[in-house]
C-alpha cells in the first residue's frame, strides 16, 4: 500500500466542549501511561488532573474554558491523537497548529519531548489565565457559502488600526480574531454589524492572545521555560508566520525565542500556515487532530482563499470531500476511522 503524504494540524483553545467530554478516555484507553505522566505534572502543581477533567460527569463552560484547564486537556487529547495516526498509511511531511496548537505541534514534531510539550502548554495556559489580560472576539469576512465578501477583509483589518487597544490576533481562514482590552472590544462590537446570528462573537475565558497585551506573559514564560527544553524537530514545522522550520538546520534557541516571544505578542497567521503547508509540501491530505471539529472549517476556508485544487466556495469543498476527502478531522468519528491505527480505539 502506498502511503499518503499528510500535513498535520493541531487545534487551539476552544475545541474541547460539552460533546468532547470523555474524549481521551473514549479514544485513548491504550495510553494510560501518557495521561498518568500528565496527571502527575498537574498534581504536583495542585491542579486538577487531566483524567479527572476528562472523566467528569458534567461539563461547564466556566471551568473547561479556563486556560489552566483547557490548555493541558486539549494538548493531551491532540498529542494522543497524533500518536494514533496510522504511519503505515500516512507519511507526515509537516506539522502546524492554530494558536495554542503551535505548542502541540512542537511536541508532535519532536521539538519538545512529550513531557516538555505538556509542560510548555500547561505553563503558558496557566500564566495567561492568571494574568487574564484583555479578551478575544471573532468576526467573519466570508458569507455562509465561504465566499469572501468584497472589501470586508480590508475593512476588518483597518478597524484594528482605527481603535486604540484593538489588535488583529489571528487570521483564521474566513475570520479575523481580534484581541483587545474591554473598551476596545466594546467599541469594535458597536461598529460591527451582526452577522449570521452569531457574530461578533466574544470568546469565553480567552485573554488577548497574540498581541502586545501579552508582553508580561511572554516575559514570565521565558523566565519559567528553559531554552534547553527545545530540540531541533524531526519533522518540518510551520509557525504562525507561515515560516517553515526545516530540520536538521533548526536553531533550537531561536525556536524557543519565537515560541515565547513573537508567537505570544504578534499576530498568528493560521491561514498562511495552512497555505504555505500545502504549497511547500503538496500533501495528499490534511489531518486535523482532535478534540473537536470546529477547526476543519477554518482549514477549508484557508484552502478556498488560495484556490487550492480549484476550490472557490463551501460547495466546492463539500464536493471534493465527497469524492476524495482531503481534510480529515480526527474529532469526527467517520473521518477518524480513516486516520487512526486499527489497534487504537
Amino acid at each position: 500500500m502506498t502511503r499518503k503524504t499528510a500535513l498535520v494540524i493541531a487545534p487551539g483553545r476552544g475545541t474541547y466542549n460539552k460533546e468532547e467530554l470523555g474524549y481521551f478516555r473514549r479514544y485513548h484507553a491504550d495510553k494510560a501511561g501518557l495521561v498518568a505522566d500528565f496527571d502527575a505534572a498537574r498534581s504536583a502543581l495542585g491542579q486538577e488532573t487531566i483524567s479527572a477533567l476528562d472523566g467528569a460527569e458534567r461539563f461547564s463552560v466556566s471551568k473547561y474554558s479556563r486556560g489552566d484547564n483547557a490548555s493541558g486537556l486539549i494538548h493531551a487529547c491532540a498529542y494522543a491523537d497524533f500518536l494514533s495516526i496510522d504511519r503505515d498509511a500516512y507519511d507526515i511531511v509537516a506539522v502546524t497548529g492554530n494558536s495554542m496548537g503551535w505548542y502541540i505541534a512542537l511536541a508532535c514534531a519532536g521539538a519538545l519531548s512529550a513531557a516538555g510539550g505538556f509542560h510548555v502548554v500547561n505553563t503558558m495556559g496557566t500564566l495567561m489565565q492568571d494574568a487574564m489580560i484583555g479578551g478575544q472576539m471573532l468576526y467573519p469576512f466570508v458569507d455562509e457559502a465561504w465566499v469572501e465578501i468584497p472589501g470586508q477583509r480590508d475593512a476588518l483589518l483597518a478597524l484594528a488600526g482605527d481603535i486604540e487597544g484593538l489588535y488583529v490576533s489571528i487570521n483564521l481562514g474566513g475570520m479575523i480574531v481580534y484581541a483587545g482590552d474591554e473598551a476596545a472590544l466594546k467599541e469594535a462590537e458597536s461598529r460591527l454589524a451582526p452577522m449570521q446570528e452569531r457574530f461578533p462573537m466574544r470568546l469565553a475565558n480567552h485573554a488577548g492572545f497574540h498581541s502586545p497585551l501579552q508582553t508580561p506573559v511572554s516575559a514570565k514564560g521565558k523566565a519559567a521555560l528553559s531554552p534547553d527544553m527545545f530540540l531541533s524537530p524531526n519533522v518540518p514545522l510551520i509557525d504562525g508566520r507561515g515560516h517553515v522550520w526545516m530540520p536538521p538546520a533548526v536553531d533550537a534557541k531561536a525556536l524557543w525565542d519565537y515560541t515565547l516571544g513573537h508567537q505570544v505578542v504578534e499576530p498568528y497567521d493560521f491561514t498562511k500556515a495552512v497555505q504555505n503547508g500545502v504549497h511547500e509540501f503538496a500533501p495528499d491530505v490534511l489531518i486535523v487532530l482532535g478534540p473537536g471539529k470546529t477547526l476543519g472549517g477554518a482549514v477549508a476556508q484557508s484552502l478556498i482563499d488560495c484556490g487550492w485544487q480549484g476550490m472557490a466556495s463551501k460547495s466546492d469543498f463539500a464536493a471534493l470531500q465527497a469524492s476524495h476527502p482531503v481534510v480529515l478531522s480526527m474529532g469526527m468519528e467517520e473521518q477518524r476511522g480513516r486516520v487512526s491505527r486499527a489497534n487504537s480505539s
